[in-house]
């Protein structure tokens, strides 16, 4: 079906172009500018946890908390001592997840796995999980940045 008139002109249609061409040049522009105008992000020092809430945790056994926007990981020892784990794989920066079952750290992304320790045993993973510091304060687990010593 022939139409009488055209929606909009030649004209009408270069100009919607060229302005598109010059909106797209200068966002591509724009964005490395603004990119570098808002700061990265910054993980936290530390977090406190009330220690009432990992009590009750079995010798072997896993529990998450929030490390900021990541996921971490809290695990008691067999001699009582607690330690933690960010929960980011270190291949992409996927997120892990704790199978109990198998007693592994497993990485969806790609397959990546880590033993109980955090050490990385089969996949693409380069290194282990990333260890933090881990001290009890009076009623509060500090879990602080930083391998513990």
């Amino acid at each position: 079906m022939k139409l009488k008139a055209s929606l909009f002109s030649r004209r009408q249609f270069l100009n919607g172009l060229l302005a598109g061409g010059l909106g797209s040049l200068a966002a591509s522009l724009l964005y490395p500018l603004l990119k570098s105008a808002i700061p990265p992000y910054r993980e936290p020092d530390e977090v406190r946890l009330p220690l009432a809430d990992y009590k009750d945790l079995a010798p072997g056994q896993v529990k998450g908390f929030a490390w900021d926007i990541k996921p971490g990981f809290l695990k008691k020892k067999a001699d009582g001592s607690l330690v933690a784990f960010v929960g980011v794989c270190t291949h992409l920066d996927c997120n892990v997840s704790y199978r109990a079952e198998q007693r592994k750290f497993f990485c969806a992304c790609h397959e990546g796995w880590y033993d109980e320790e955090g050490r990385n045993i089969a996949g693409p993973p380069p290194a282990p999980l990333r260890r933090l510091t881990v001290v009890l304060e009076g009623e509060e687990i500090v879990i602080k940045k930083g391998a513990p010593a």
